[in-house]
């Protein structure tokens, strides 16, 4: 494959787990880099991981030149583990992949090539998913909730292995809170998004931290974190019980005109107000959880706080995100 058009990248790894897999991904990185790009640079961003992968990043930190090692102080989610890495990206492209393998690094030169000029993000779309089937089931799931909820019409080709200028994280330079999304984060900066098929593998080492529970629960996250569609259909439910408790009225009106009203209507009564009794605590639930995320983004607690650096870090940002 040709040289990639683009002189400088920046390749962003959010490590958990992954003492392993570490080695053999930087080292197939940096293979791959002469069909890659002139200037290249990896930081791997440990996210407060409890085996030995910091030990191995910051060992292939002080071996390779431009490998940088940052180790944050707790975990705080792969997403804000990114956010991290993208802020300390030094180059005006960034790619973004995981740490288990299943991204290839020889597809990178794929990704950069598909980044033109009129294009400001790129998504890596497997040709084929190496997902079960109720995993990729639950990912398009998302994506298509996302897509509907958010307003993002690329979230059907969203996936953890993209390629985009690095200026757009100046869409994002305030992002604080500890419920990060770097997809919403990038959708902020730019429209002109785009997507490539990659080729992808089975993971190396043990399995992935994304469950059907998890998924959903980022899901979650982005729509409660960065949309009003949760309170839209709130709204849309109140009117629906406003519109069945008036046809209800209606009905208990006829009965008392025509003399037909019997204790049987109790069941019907009873039935009405366990249906809007209901739909009151789900309004209340979701009222609680937006004033819950106000609450803790109130408070100040930090995106993520870097505990250490290894490699070269002249000129490192700030340790608090």
């Amino acid at each position: 494959m040709s040289r990639s058009t683009h002189g400088a990248v920046s390749v962003v790894v959010p490590c958990y787990q992954s003492s392993q897999t570490l080695q053999p991904l930087v080292e197939q990185l940096l293979d791959a880099r002469p069909t890659a790009t002139d200037e290249f640079e990896i930081v791997l961003v440990v996210d407060g991981s409890p085996d030995a992968t910091w030990d191995v990043a910051r060992d292939l930190a002080e071996r390779h030149g431009p490998v940088r090692g940052i180790h944050l102080s707790r975990n705080y989610g792969q997403h804000n583990a990114i956010v991290a890495g993208i802020r300390e990206a030094r180059h005006p492209v960034v790619v973004t992949m995981d740490d288990d393998l299943q991204h290839r690094p020889g597809e990178v030169p794929r990704l950069l090539a598909a980044l033109t000029p009129d294009l400001d993000l790129v998504y890596g779309v497997p040709v084929a998913e190496e997902h079960t089937f109720w995993r990729s089931f639950a990912s398009r799931f998302v994506k298509h909730l996302i897509a509907r909820g958010l307003g993002i019409t690329s979230a059907t080709s969203i996936s953890a292995f993209r390629a985009f200028r690095t200026r757009l994280r100046d869409g994002f330079a305030e992002l604080a809170g500890p419920h990060a999304s770097v997809d919403v984060a990038l959708s902020w900066a730019t429209t002109r998004i785009g997507s490539v098929p990659v080729e992808m593998d089975a993971r190396a080492e043990g399995r992935s931290n994304y469950s059907f529970r998890m998924l959903l629960r980022h899901a979650s996250n982005m729509l409660l974190g960065y949309s009003t569609a949760p309170l839209r259909l709130v709204g849309y439910l109140g009117f629906l019980c406003a519109a069945l408790g008036t046809v209800l009225l209606g009905v208990v009106l006829w009965q008392y005109f025509t003399g037909s009203t019997t204790v049987q209507g109790f069941t019907t009564l009873a039935s009405m107000v366990a249906v809007f009794s209901g739909a009151q605590m789900l309004a209340i639930g979701v009222l609680g959880e937006y004033l819950g995320r106000v609450h803790i983004n109130s408070v100040g607690q930090p995106t993520y706080v870097v505990a250490e650096r290894s490699g070269d870090s002249k000129g490192a940002p700030r340790d608090i995100g």
